[in-house]
């Protein structure tokens, strides 16, 4: 995948990327919101590359896919990859259900980059044909909650299915996204 937004590339990770990856997925206020149970911080660069050969494994099959959202160089400033963006079936899944995901690095929160990468990563999905996109968050993130309300998702309540413990669940279906007023 290799697709650009009017701020960001999103792309495959790359090995000289293990620095800023590590820096990423070794912060705790990084971490606290991935996946369930107690966070794990990524410990070395060793772990970092590691980390990236399995998110080129899990983008083997698009639309599926684990990349990098890289904040395009400006005058002022050079390129650089703020986080990660994902589509990937969801753990304990009935029927092949896929979730949207991001994450960034603490000095890329609040400019709008989550929102601005998720919206190509759905476009993306749907035109891979997905029939619909979950998001999941942890019940007290709000910032992550607010990126799918910007995205026009559906509210599907607190959920304790996919995740240990409760979630957030959210839906976003082709039809549904081809009225978002952003679309037109």
């Amino acid at each position: 995948m290799h697709v650009e937004t009017p701020r960001l590339v999103i792309r495959p990770w790359t090995h000289d990327e293990a620095e800023r990856l590590l820096d990423i997925q070794s912060r705790l206020e990084v971490v606290t919101w991935l996946g369930d149970g107690e966070p794990v911080l990524m410990k070395d660069l060793d772990e970092a590359h590691e980390r990236i050969e399995r998110y080129h494994s899990r983008s083997a099959n698009p639309p599926l896919g684990f990349w990098a959202v890289e904040v395009r160089a400006t005058a002022d400033a050079p390129a650089r990859v703020a986080g990660s963006a994902l589509l990937l079936t969801l753990p304990n899944a009935d029927h092949g259900e896929v979730e949207i995901g991001w994450h960034l690095h603490p000095d890329s929160w609040g400019r709008g980059y989550a929102t601005e990468a998720a919206v190509a990563v759905v476009q993306h999905g749907f035109d891979g044909g997905l029939p619909e996109i979950l998001a999941l968050t942890h019940t007290d993130n709000e910032p992550s909650k607010a990126v799918c309300r910007r995205l026009g998702m559906e509210d599907l309540g607190i959920i304790e299915k996919y995740y240990e413990g409760e979630s957030c669940l959210f839906r976003m279906t082709p039809e549904r996204w081809s009225r978002r007023p952003e679309s037109g």
